[in-house]
């Protein structure tokens, strides 16, 4: 990558450029975006609008001027005089990512849309808005590592979260949603994290879909360390997905920032297993907030990992669905009449389909010794002539048989003889 001018030189020009050709962002909107991502932390309201009202250009020239008002330029502290969108945008570069920026093409403007909505019912006084952590903000901008597109795979896509601690059965479970996801076309998503997340995105990968996985850090560090095998296969077919610049470290406050991000990038999110106090409750919640299908995958009742997910679906102001498997999870997010989860499977009685005259014979037949036709009758409570109506239909179907004297119920070893 060549060397870029100065940011500030570049905003002057990128200013005047502003009418653009219609083709995309001009090298200016998407440096500036790259060095708004970086000048204050994600999930700011003020800070948000700000950048909306102005436009992202002039946003960074009133903030590198001290132009910007007092309380937005308090959000970047030290960062605005600081520039490193150069050394982003190559380490980016370097580790086969791009900045896609809500001026391209692959910016997922239709499910991030609900963000912007929830934003702007949020109250213009800060001392009563949402705080950061738990604010629906819509993304700056989205750094993104792998070749597939993040509209096409976010178009149909699920969130898979649950406990890091999780349990045999929550990784099980995971895995099986995530598979059965990607064989019928669904994108599953995730956070990476250890647990379930991880399981879900390698259920997923054996079904030979690709995935997501939206991380609290820069798409160039590999958080948890052990998953840098996991973050490779996902690259592969998949997306890495940051709202922080490359570099970024994995702080604890992030992790709460990004689960809006979860939430808002598909259209329901499931949740496996959560302890009382979990970040998969706080994605539950970010879904529900934005107008999304929230479901939940109950577990035993004596599990700790699993408190949480009988809390949501205790919640009825939540109205979560439980689901069981991928069948249930696309009939809440998938199309209206289509999506139809199947019915689950039955097993068969040789009883049914028997009339209601033909159940009470059966059960007034005895097991040992055989009973006349007119004793049938009386135990059964109908006539002997509805007994000889049924009876034949009865010992063709294995059911009763005929001992020479009278009528009994078929031995089990004879059923299924003829």
């Amino acid at each position: 990558m060549s060397a870029l001018p100065e940011l500030d030189e570049e905003m002057e020009q990128g200013l005047l450029e502003s009418g653009g050709t219609g083709g995309g962002p001009t090298p200016a909107v998407r440096r500036a975006r790259a060095w708004l991502s970086r000048v204050a932390e994600p999930g700011s309201i003020p800070f948000w609008r700000f950048v909306e009202d102005t436009g992202p250009v002039e946003a960074v020239r009133r903030l590198r001027s001290g132009r910007a008002p007092d309380a937005v330029r308090s959000l970047g502290g030290a960062r605005v005089d600081q520039d490193a969108t150069a050394a982003d945008l190559l380490r980016a570069q370097r580790c086969g990512a791009r900045l896609v920026v809500p001026e391209d093409d692959e910016w997922p403007g239709l499910l991030l849309h609900a963000l912007t909505v929830a934003t702007s019912e949020e109250p213009d006084d800060a001392r009563h808005q949402s705080p950061r952590t738990t604010a629906p903000v819509p993304p700056m901008a989205l750094w993104v590592r792998g070749q597939a597109r993040l509209d096409e795979l976010v178009d149909r896509s699920v969130a898979i979260v649950g406990s890091r601690a999780s349990t045999a059965y929550g990784e099980h479970v995971a895995g099986e949603l995530g598979h059965q996801l990607g064989e019928r076309g669904w994108t599953v998503v995730s956070g990476g994290a250890f647990g379930v997340d991880a399981a879900a995105h390698r259920g997923a990968m054996a079904a030979g879909a690709p995935t997501i996985a939206v991380l609290a850090c820069g798409i160039d560090r590999v958080y948890p360390a052990a998953h840098g095998a996991l973050f490779h296969r996902i690259t592969e077919d998949g997306l890495l997905v940051s709202e922080w610049p490359p570099g970024a470290a994995p702080h604890r406050h992030r992790f709460l920032v990004r689960n809006r991000l979860i939430a808002g990038l598909t259209r329901g999110t499931v949740v496996v297993e959560a302890a009382a106090r979990s970040g998969a409750q706080a994605t539950a919640r970010r879904a529900d907030r934005l107008g999304r299908p929230v479901m939940v995958v109950p577990g035993p009742v004596t599990s700790a990992t699993s408190v949480g997910c009988h809390e949501l679906l205790r919640d009825i102001e939540l109205g979560a669905v439980l689901v069981a498997d991928a069948g249930h999870v696309i009939e809440a997010v998938g199309r209206l009449g289509e999506d139809l989860a199947d019915r689950p499977p039955r097993p068969t009685d040789a009883r049914d389909g028997l009339s209601d005259v033909a159940v009470r014979v059966l059960d007034a037949c005895p097991v040992r010794a055989g009973v006349s036709p007119e004793r049938l009758a009386a135990v059964a409570g109908c006539d002997v002539l509805d007994v000889l109506r049924v009876l034949p239909a009865l010992e063709l179907a294995d059911l009763v048989e005929w001992t020479g004297t009278g009528w009994r119920l078929a031995r089990p070893e004879q059923r299924g003889a003829r």
